[in-house]
């Protein structure tokens, strides 16, 4: 796979005419990509890249601590990059070529629409301590990005809702330190509140299980998929399906981005409501009206920063 960069570098440096420290940006960019693939054993050859890889390749970068600005020079790297591999008849097909659609992500099985999120936050019930505590998990899984695996191993130490944080370890056993927004503050101490009504001092995992002890990976995904059944939806759930849902959402804006409730909000404007870290820097406002001429969206219509939900130091 390494072989294409330097093909592609040829590409930029006589063909386009660009300045060096384009050239480089585009070597860095597509250098760091390609390495990433080299490590998923499905992808041998161009080929074999499908638009989820694009999407888990920019989750990684976000986990990395990239800003929304560094991953925006990615993304427009990596497009470039499989243009070229499309026109010089390396690749049959460009796995980014429909991202700035937004009827693209249906066909991403993993990635649920805004309003089926919105419903699948809205399962848990606030009167009880369970319905607290899944409120709780299901906003760390979608707005701050977890993993299943993360989310199971966080303890009762690792939060800092002060300084608006969460400490876990992710691949590797890395540990890394993940910002929130204000609704998973909200639901979050929530649940330390209820947590301690309810269970006292029962350890040090954060989420426990009605038998007072953490989950397991299988057993909490277990909980998410009923909670999506309760949902209404249908589709199938993986365990990268909220993490994923919110990946496509910062990019295209999702299938329903159009649509507005009856306050005049689009889906995103409710999905994205306090969900974005104060610490993340927001797009300028020529961005955020390009973006929203791109995606059709009405005059007026919201639009949220299109990337940088997490980061880690």
């Amino acid at each position: 796979m390494l072989q294409y960069r330097r093909l592609f570098i040829d590409y930029v440096t006589v063909e386009r005419g660009l300045s060096r420290n384009t050239i480089d940006a585009y070597n860095y960019d597509i250098s760091s990509y390609l390495l990433y693939l080299t490590e998923r054993p499905s992808v041998n050859e161009p080929n074999d890249i499908l638009a989820e890889d694009v999407v888990d390749y920019l989750l990684y970068l976000k986990d990395n601590g990239l800003s929304s600005r560094s991953i925006r020079r990615h993304l427009s790297s990596i497009r470039l990059f499989h243009r070229y591999l499309l026109s010089e008849k390396v690749a049959s097909h460009d796995p980014t070529a429909e991202f700035d659609s937004p009827k693209a992500w249906k066909k991403l099985p993993t990635a649920l629409s805004p309003s089926e999120v919105e419903r699948l936050l809205g399962v848990p019930r606030p009167d009880s301590f369970f319905g607290v505590r899944d409120a709780a998990i299901l906003e760390l899984m979608y707005s701050a990005g977890l993993r299943v695996s993360e989310v199971i191993a966080i303890t009762v130490d690792s939060v800092n809702l002060k300084e608006g944080y969460v400490r876990c370890r992710g691949k590797g056993d890395r540990e890394r330190v993940v910002p929130i927004g204000s609704v998973a503050e909200t639901k979050l101490l929530r649940y330390l509140n209820a947590r301690a009504a309810e269970k006292g001092s029962a350890g040090d995992v954060l989420f426990l299980t009605r038998l007072g002890r953490g989950f397991t990976r299988r057993g909490l995904w277990k909980l998410v998929k009923q909670l999506a059944r309760k949902a209404g939806i249908e589709k199938n759930i993986t365990p990268h399906t909220l993490r994923h849902s919110f990946a496509t959402h910062l990019l295209d804006g999702g299938a329903d981005a159009g649509a507005t409730n009856a306050q005049g909000d689009t889906p995103l404007e409710v999905a994205f409501a306090g969900r974005r870290p104060a610490i993340v820097e927001t797009l300028l406002v020529h961005e955020l009206k390009r973006a929203a001429t791109r995606l059709g969206w009405a005059t007026g219509a919201g639009v949220p920063a299109l990337l940088g939900q997490t980061c880690a130091v």
